[in-house]
């Protein structure tokens, strides 16, 4: 034997062993004989009945009319003297003495156990459960496809040529049982944008099969707007319905003639699409995801508003203007992208010099322009003013968590919040304000947080705190600290648990911008930046709606699908020519 081999006992040998022992008692053979004759085939003769030699004669004789995965291989017993109670099976077992250790061969009686539990079960228990994992929605058997094609090819039947084009698509989409604005996901999908317009046949195959695949909203709609081969939506997937709903929505009727802002007003909105509804921070909306957000049912709701503005959660052009408006302020060159000494002027240098830092590290932006040129894109810069100016919502505190989990170990330790509350010590003392000891605050925002484990703050305690937003500013916004400081915790927690439909931080924030903004530019203050205003050709009734930046030279109109690079951006120095 090698050396260093470890001798094992051969289990099999001493089962076989025990096995015939077993099959060899009187009391398993008179079990077997009844098995047998229970089970045995009506009118089958009996064989070797008078054969006194045999131990089992039932046995033998039933054997060739059981179970032929069971006891074919038992066959009738060897002849053997009166003495041999040891049955050593079938005339072909190879075992040829009564002999039971030996070669690790199969016996005869341990075929019949290994067949045994081989033979699959029939899946009784399996059965009465149900199917509960639908990604791609549960089916309903009360959808009637032939119907919707029919109603759909009626519709059809009252367009030129039974093609429709883009303006026909709504009555398209009311056919197939969709929201108005579903219309431009269903016009791409069947291949409009490449001839302008979709024929009856084309589009009945491209909607059976969209039925048959996808059984609720959500996988529908992402079918409709994900690239081939893919399950998932990315950000790019998103600008041909967003064109469409500026072309047609008639709260947006006022950017027909200021066409540069589309793109602007695209993005914008798709940052605050994946703000809100892509939970995992992957870039890619699932069905799942989708499901989980009030997306769709904002979408159903552009067809019932006419006032985009009502809609804040995502298509606000209200909102768009406070965003576009506070970025064109620290966009001091104009060319969509800004660096750290720009982003430093925001609110008046309220954020610290190291929270600044963290941003620019790329700890919660994308694209290569951070890295590369230490600067952010506008799509980040959304992100960014939305989570600094509501820092209760779920995207918020995963955003501003990130930023000050320094190592990435999914905790905040207490050297982590020391670090970014010097430069708040440091900012107070220039501010002659007395700060508080680090161990005193570090006591209070313990309090506050109640963390489950001591010694560091997870994701989940934020999560679970009502006063998330004071936690953040205390560390790291010394003008929002200031404010909390001279408000009560119990006035904080107040406002925190007030019920009903109150407004979020980000409603509010961005309600008293746009009416200081529109303030400003009724009384026909002048641009900072030196530029005059210039009146584009927009409705003057619709002047509370303009933008400012669409009062003086600006970017090339988009494409008709509003082509956008949603990070890079790139302009001339001619664009951005005083007028």
């Amino acid at each position: 034997m090698p050396p260093g081999k470890v001798l094992q006992p051969v289990l099999k040998m001493k089962v076989d062993e025990l096995f015939l022992c077993w099959l060899s008692e009187s009391s398993t053979q008179t079990m077997l004989q009844d098995c047998l004759q229970r089970i045995k085939t009506p009118g089958r003769t009996e064989m070797g009945a008078g054969d006194a030699g045999q131990p089992g004669p039932l046995l033998a004789a039933a054997a060739p009319a059981c179970k032929p995965g069971v006891f074919d291989s038992l066959g009738a017993p060897s002849p053997a003297p009166a003495s041999a109670a040891l049955p050593l099976g079938a005339a072909t077992s190879p075992r040829s003495g009564p002999h039971v250790r030996g070669p690790p061969r199969r016996s005869a009686g341990t075929r019949v156990v290994q067949t045994k539990k081989e033979e699959p079960l029939p899946p009784a228990s399996s059965e009465s459960i149900p199917a509960f994992y639908f990604p791609r929605g549960r089916p309903r058997d009360t959808v009637n496809v032939d119907a919707v094609i029919a109603k759909i090819e009626r519709t059809f039947a009252q367009f030129p040529h039974e093609r429709a084009t883009m303006e026909d698509m709504g009555r398209v989409a009311k056919a197939c049982g969709c929201p108005l604005y579903w219309k431009g996901p269903l016009f791409y999908s069947a291949g409009g944008e490449r001839t302008g317009s979709v024929s009856a046949h084309k589009f009945v195959a491209m909607w059976r099969k969209t039925l048959q695949n996808c059984h609720d909203d959500a996988a529908k709609f992402v079918h409709l707007l994900m690239n081939p081969g893919c399950n998932y939506l990315v950000q790019e997937d998103f600008v041909p319905f967003l064109q469409d709903v500026v072309n047609t929505h008639p709260g947006l009727a006022f950017l027909k003639e200021a066409s540069e802002f589309h793109s602007r007003y695209i993005t914008t909105v798709i940052q605050r699409i994946f703000y809100t509804v892509n939970r995992s921070w992957s870039g890619r909306i699932t069905c799942a995801e989708l499901r989980r957000s009030t997306f769709l049912q904002n979408v159903a709701l552009l067809e019932e508003e006419a006032d985009i503005n009502q809609l804040t959660e995502y298509f606000s052009y209200e909102h768009f203007y406070v965003i576009y408006c506070k970025f064109w302020e620290l966009d001091t060159d104009h060319d969509l992208l800004i660096d750290s000494q720009d982003l430093a002027r925001h609110n008046d240098h309220a954020l610290s010099t190291k929270m600044i830092e963290r941003i620019f590290s790329g700890a919660v932006t994308r694209g290569r322009k951070v890295q590369k040129e230490g600067k952010i894109s506008y799509a980040d810069f959304v992100w960014f003013l939305i989570s600094e100016e509501d820092k209760k919502t779920p995207t918020s505190i995963e955003y501003w968590f990130r930023c000050m989990d320094l190592d990435g170990d999914g905790a905040l330790s207490m050297f982590e919040l020391e670090y970014f509350y010097e430069e708040q010590c440091r900012r107070l003392d220039s501010m002659a304000i007395e700060a508080l000891p680090f161990e005193d605050c570090l006591c209070q925002m313990l309090d506050l947080v109640k963390p489950q484990s001591e010694g560091k703050i997870t994701l989940h305690d934020l999560k679970s705190c009502k006063l998330a937003n004071v936690f953040f500013d205390t560390f790291f916004n010394i003008e929002k600290y200031l404010d909390h400081e001279q408000k009560e915790q119990v006035s904080l927690l107040r406002e925190s648990e007030s019920e009903g439909p109150e407004l979020s931080d980000w409603e509010k924030y961005a309600a008293e911008e746009y009416d200081i903004l529109v303030a400003e530019e009724a009384a026909g203050e002048p641009w900072e930046d030196g530029y005059e205003a210039e009146l584009s050709p927009v409705d003057q009734k619709l002047s509370v709606l303009r933008s400012p930046l669409a009062q003086r030279p600006f970017f090339e109109a988009p494409s008709a699908l509003g082509t956008v690079d949603l990070y890079e951006y790139a302009c001339d120095d001619a664009d951005v020519q005083p007028s």
